[in-house]
């Protein structure tokens, strides 16, 4: 049983099982270095007249999954060191629809730059944790306990779900 198994101890929510499941046995550092680049050639490939296309009908578009990504990168980064320089941190989750409310006109390719920014950021901080650091726990009210590392895998695993809906984006006829 690992560390952080011992730690966590309630049952894993789906959200979290469903991230993780996409990211399976894939090293994650590797997915997180690599979105970037994907991302670039994706909004390549959609163009300017994908932007405002959904992936699926009732589903977001190209620019609110780009702002949504930038945004997430935020968020992530900041609940990763509230956890490191806080004991029994709680995060405070957010409402990806109420943000997303005001991605229609946002600025993709700024979406990018930002999240691309931000994730070399992030990972400068992620690949100086100490293996005490990645087992530090905090608390989602919707998800219960997480650690450092956890938040770290579901990122990737996020990253991995909204590449996929890029795809299928890009693959789309016109």
């Amino acid at each position: 049983m690992s560390a952080e198994a011992r730690r966590i101890k309630e049952p894993m929510h789906p959200y979290t099982a469903r991230l993780l499941g996409l990211l399976g046995t894939r090293e994650p550092f590797a997915v997180l270095e690599e979105t970037p680049r994907r991302l670039a050639d994706l909004r390549k490939r959609i163009g300017r007249t994908g932007l405002e296309q959904p992936w699926s009908p009732g589903k977001w578009s190209a620019r609110t999954i780009f702002s949504h990504l930038a945004d997430a990168e935020i968020a992530i980064g900041f609940r990763v060191r509230q956890a490191l320089a806080e004991d029994d941190h709680r995060i405070q989750p957010f409402d990806q629809d109420l943000w997303a409310r005001r991605y229609g006109t946002a600025d993709a390719d700024l979406a990018l730059a930002s999240q691309a920014a931000l994730r070399a950021w992030n990972l400068n901080l992620f690949r100086s944790l100490a293996a005490n650091e990645l087992t530090r726990v905090t608390h989602h009210p919707e998800r219960g306990d997480e650690s450092v590392d956890r938040m770290i895998r579901m990122l990737a695993g996020h990253d991995l779900n909204h590449l996929v809906q890029l795809e299928t984006l890009a693959s789309q006829p016109g």
